[in-house]
């Protein structure tokens, strides 16, 4: 049973790609075919719109039906007061997708002490990822290993800072989305840990990626910065663990931070915050 869901789960990166491109073909060449094909393009463009749907399905509920997998504890990716949103330890899945490993995902914005980020529904709807706090931040190894992927040239894009900023946003995803995850992510580097598990850090600044594939590194390595690049409505640092290197095959992990501070506490605990809780990590 779990092979088959596994199995089920991972063709749903297939099924949307053919679903998109035989839309996108008819869109463009349907004009151009004999009307007595007609009957046949209706046919097919019907199988190809339930495909979409199952595939869609399929990534948002597929790994339901797996087994819990154990909960591993790695370091905190950043250094200071930082506030979590889509957070696991609120919801599953954490962004609202399973697809490309995000079941256990968690959002971290730096929110400093004695320092206001801009808030979002005030000022401009777009604003210099620069004038967020969060921006050029130092971005850490999350555990020992090697690096299989690691990438720098996305551009860091304004902030999403209004409603119709961010509906334009969901746009934006759209065609990112046909460009493979790695578009959604941004700049981002994936390591492959000592115990075989595979760790994720996005939306990293362009030009700041310090490692390479192939290269080693320690855990609390610094391996980037803080920025806006792929599908980012503000400059923050997002973080999972998943079971494979392909982000279009795996299945996300649930993981804790070490030794944190919550706002609630005053010792350090191995944790993950919820929704509109702040954590603090030190080095």
């Amino acid at each position: 049973m779990r092979r088959s869901f596994i199995l089920l789960y991972r063709v749903r990166g297939i099924l949307l790609a053919a679903t998109v491109a035989v839309l996108l073909g008819f869109s463009l060449f349907g004009s151009l075919l004999p009307d007595a094909l007609s009957p046949f393009i209706t046919q097919v463009a019907w199988w190809a719109i339930f495909g979409m749907v199952l595939g869609i399905l399929l990534a948002l509920t597929g790994p339901r039906f797996l087994h819990e997998a154990e909960t591993t504890v790695v370091s905190s990716p950043v250094v200071g007061r930082w506030l979590a949103l889509n957070s696991p330890a609120t919801k599953t899945p954490s962004h609202g997708v399973r697809a490309y490993g995000q079941t256990y995902a968690i959002d971290l914005v730096y929110e400093p002490d004695g320092h206001e980020r801009p808030r979002f529904g005030v000022g401009p709807a777009m604003r210099p990822p620069q004038q967020y706090p969060a921006f050029g931040e130092a971005v850490h190894s999350m555990v020992s290993g090697t690096v299989v992927r690691a990438s720098a040239w996305h551009r860091d894009h304004r902030s999403r800072s209004k409603l119709l900023a961010l509906i334009y946003m969901m746009f934006e995803g759209t065609i990112r989305e046909l460009g493979g995850p790695g578009f959604i992510l941004g700049n981002h580097v994936v390591v492959r840990s000592d115990e075989g598990l595979y760790a994720v850090t996005a939306h990293l600044q362009q030009g700041s990626t310090l490692v390479r594939s192939g290269e080693t590194v320690a855990v609390g390595q610094l391996i980037g910065r803080c920025g806006n690049s792929g599908n980012s409505s503000e400059p923050h640092v997002h973080c999972h663990l998943m079971d494979r290197a392909s982000l279009f095959r795996s299945i996300g992990l649930p993981m804790m931070f070490d030794s944190i501070v919550l706002d609630d506490q005053l010792n350090p605990v191995n944790a993950l915050p919820k929704d509109g809780q702040h954590m603090t990590a030190n080095r």
